[in-house]
């Protein structure tokens, strides 16, 4: 199978590195610098240092060139490996050049666009028409994929077509992938562990303890399940590998980069020294505003969602928010 993955960031690197060991794999990036870089040294050292890539890793920065290796041979997949802000331009330029033999795209990204507040789904109608689309999903930290350590991962699409290309894909190795065609639901569990994350490192920094991490979680996940319930998601989904499962990882990985953000504006660091400091997207920061907007269209009651906002925007600091969160009033929990 020959599988081309456009974006190679993190995650893009590792899921071809998993990908490569059954599949011919095509890495394209916009740097051409960047994709020297992989062809010569066989690493990515910029975005996934410490891993050799396989030979079974192209690299490519011509879009047309990288398309048409996709379509010259055989069973195919197209991955989108972009943050949420490059996804509707690279469906964009994806839509006109696949060929009738891949089954459709996927993508990994996890947020909410920030202008338009849509999930990446509603993002693909408006660009993907010429082949169907997904979303590929769950619990991963790209350098544990990477390293070949187990992982299992949800590919959400209503083709199931597509759902049996991603899992001839990625279904090997220490990877398992399940399927769902709830791609709401999915998508939103990977969108809002993010803003979780960062409440979650700042109730770290702030040395709250275990007991309020829980309870944060726990909370979290219930603010999730009510906003999907308003956008017509399943219950469940929120219960699996990319929603409860998302977001305990998400929340409690030292790997984590939404976490660390909490961690540093615990610590008091400046939101924009954090992110540069950071060298990679961290959706939560852009989700959450955009989260906080969707929560108040569909009249959700989301507290959690709404403090990191504020204190991503200045409007408080860390440990008012905190204080603010403790003092609302008491309610019935499965309310």
């Amino acid at each position: 199978m020959r599988i081309a993955i456009f974006g190679a960031g993190a995650w893009g690197t590792a899921l071809a590195c998993h990908a490569a060991s059954s599949n011919d794999v095509l890495l394209w990036a916009r740097e051409p610098a960047l994709v020297q870089t992989i062809r010569c040294e066989r690493r990515n050292e910029r975005y996934l240092p410490g891993f050799a890539l396989g030979e079974r890793i192209g690299a490519e920065a011509d879009l047309d060139t990288a398309c048409r290796w996709l379509g010259q041979a055989g069973p195919s997949l197209a991955v989108v490996a972009t943050s949420v802000a490059g996804l509707r331009p690279t469906l964009a330029a994806l839509d006109s050049r696949l060929g009738s033999a891949c089954p459709g795209v996927v993508w990994l990204c996890k947020g909410l666009e920030a202008d338009s507040g849509l999930l990446p789904h509603a993002v693909a109608a408006q660009t993907l028409r010429s082949v169907p689309g997904g979303v590929l999903s769950g619990p991963s930290f790209a350098q544990e994929v990477a390293a070949g350590l187990p992982v299992a991962l949800t590919v959400a699409s209503l083709d199931a077509s597509l759902q049996a290309a991603a899992v001839q894909a990625f279904h090997h190795g220490a990877a398992r992938i399940y399927r769902s065609d709830d791609v709401a639901g999915v998508e939103l569990g990977g969108a809002l562990k993010n803003v979780m994350a960062i409440a979650a490192g700042i109730c770290d920094g702030l040395a709250l303890g275990q007991n309020a991490r829980a309870a944060l979680i726990t909370r979290g996940l219930a603010e999730i399940a009510r906003l999907g319930a308003a956008l017509g998601a399943r219950a469940e989904t929120f219960m699996g590998l990319t929603g409860l499962g998302d977001l305990v990882l998400t929340c409690t990985g030292d790997l984590s980069r939404n976490r660390r953000v909490g961690l540093a504006l615990a610590s008091g660091e400046p939101l924009e020294a954090i992110v540069a400091r950071l060298g990679h997207v961290a959706e939560g920061v852009a989700c959450a505003a955009a989260a906080d907007s969707l929560a108040v269209e569909h009249r959700v009651s989301m507290p959690i969602v709404e403090a990191v906002n504020a204190v991503l925007r200045g409007a408080l600091g860390p440990r008012e928010a905190v204080v603010s969160l403790l003092s609302r009033e008491p309610k019935i929990e499965a309310d």
